[in-house]
């Protein structure tokens, strides 16, 4: 088997151990938040906001820390790109799916803030240290407007009871399978983009980032298949702005990262993409299946973009 092919089946495999390590981890981590007795909104807005988005934090991160800033912002641009354009279109043409006005006014509102930040912020080519705090520090604000407006989300309940040391056992089986995953990926992506001629951040933003949104992708359409569509739309805006502020927000935290040329482009793709899904949320009451398939054709025209 040659090396590049080895490094196409590595990327396959790591994109298997993110999606089983985060279901671990957060069905893990979730029932011990419940035996201590942490509130079901305390666990929703930190373990099962933080468990989507495991595989974009440990990519992003291991990333940022071996230097490779296109791959760790690029990661996280082209996740969103890709839940806003592959997976929201892909779980329309299901079907219609409902929306409620507070959550477009709230949560759409607030990553199309977030992203027009993001767009500033890295037209120098960097993203730093201060920056990556500020980003922090938005995410804190958002979550206690959060708390502070009731909003309550549901954590499933496991479907038999559990030892506190098997809750215990999944957890840490599931950390150290992402962030194995995480590094593995990170390193393959690298030797691909080498031996393809093509950037760091092409790979990143597309191949990296449709693997660290598997969790997302199955989250939506299990949660669409049983009627709960306001939970996918939710659940993609929430995922998408937890990756821009908590995710990136630490991976600047860790140290500057530089940002390649082609950064604002996407960055303004993708600034495009969450206003043009606001938009068809906030003048119809559903996302209807051929509005879902014109965000697949301009998600699709952005990953040949990219990779061309």
């Amino acid at each position: 088997m040659g090396a590049l092919t080895l490094d196409v089946a590595v990327i396959v495999a790591t994109i298997g151990g993110l999606w089983i390590g985060a279901r671990l981890l957060v069905d893990g981590a979730s029932a011990l938040a419940t035996r201590l007795g942490v509130s079901r909104v305390v666990v929703g807005l930190t373990v099962v906001a933080f468990g989507t988005s495991m595989p974009e934090f440990a990519v992003t991160t291991e990333a940022a820390l071996a230097g490779r800033g296109d791959i760790a912002v690029g990661n996280v641009v082209g996740s969103n790109v890709f839940n806003l354009g592959f997976v929201l279109g892909t779980t329309a043409l299901l079907g219609t799916l409902d929306r409620t006005r507070r959550l477009v006014r709230r949560d759409g509102v607030a990553l199309a803030l977030a992203a027009a930040a993001l767009l500033v912020l890295i037209q120098d080519g960097r993203f730093t240290q201060l920056e990556g705090g500020l980003f922090l520090l938005g995410l804190l604000v958002y979550l206690v407007i959060l708390v502070r407006g009731g909003v309550v989300e549901t954590v499933a309940e496991p479907a038999e009871p559990t030892r506190p040391l098997v809750d215990a056992a999944r957890l840490l089986a599931g950390l150290v399978l992402v962030v194995g995953s995480a590094r593995l990926l990170v390193t393959s992506a690298s030797t691909i983009a080498a031996a393809a001629g093509v950037s760091e951040w092409a790979i990143g933003v597309t191949v990296v980032a449709a693997g660290t949104s598997t969790p997302e992708l199955v989250t939506a359409l299990v949660a669409a298949r049983r009627g709960h569509s306001g939970l996918s739309v939710g659940g993609l805006l929430g995922s998408d702005l937890f990756n821009i502020l908590g995710v990136l927000g630490l991976a600047g935290l860790l140290g500057p990262l530089s940002v390649s040329p082609e950064a604002p482009r996407s960055v303004v793709w993708l600034l495009g993409t969450v206003m043009l899904v606001v938009a068809l949320l906030w003048t119809g009451r559903q996302l209807t299946r051929l509005e879902g398939a014109a965000l697949l054709v301009l998600a699709g025209i952005r990953w040949a973009i990219n990779l061309l």
